[in-house]
């Protein structure tokens, strides 16, 4: 049974994202081979990856070429504001869209590029998964969101069960 992935904000090819987050690489390539490899150690080949914007800087010919360093062949993407040509990849991702609301195992999804404060059944225990912020945004402590960009996590991507284990912790800390 394939395993259920989430990810965001590899900027790769982005050199100023290195200075503005911190991240500890000397070079653009550095960053992205790391990225890519913790990302292809991780999600295997039929997994299914979520993967909630900015994923390249550069032309459609990079973008592609970068997408093709993946090998999980199952990717919903939500672009975000970085992903000018990573949105015309329609026939490389398997769908393409600014918001997007699953279930996965009966847990409802709510999944966008940016931090929302309230989403669809957010009163009624679906998540929220988002991008962007870079670590840097705290949700409150009682609220099912969570930044799910590679800045969080070691530059390796969440698994559902990983992503499961916390909002069940910050239920019970709401209830308890």
């Amino acid at each position: 049974m394939p395993n259920t992935w989430f990810t965001a904000d590899f900027h790769l090819g982005h050199k100023n994202i290195i200075r503005y987050c911190n991240r500890p690489f000397d070079s653009i390539e550095a960053m992205n081979s790391v990225i890519l490899e913790r990302l292809n150690n991780a999600v295997k080949v039929n997994d299914v990856l979520y993967f909630l914007g900015d994923f390249c800087i550069g032309p459609k010919a990079r973008a592609l070429e970068l997408r093709r360093d993946i090998r999980c062949k199952t990717i919903f993407a939500v672009p975000g504001n970085h992903d000018k040509d990573t949105r015309k990849l329609t026939e490389e991702f398997s769908w393409l869209g600014d918001l997007a609301e699953v279930s996965i195992n009966g847990q409802r999804i709510v999944l966008c590029h940016y931090a929302m404060r309230v989403w669809n059944h957010s009163s009624h225990g679906a998540w929220h998964l988002f991008g962007h912020s870079h670590g840097k945004l705290s949700p409150p402590d009682s609220s099912l969101s969570m930044d799910v960009g590679v800045d969080t996590h070691d530059f390796r991507p969440w698994s559902f069960d990983e992503i499961r284990d916390r909002m069940s912790a910050k239920a019970a800390s709401t209830t308890g």
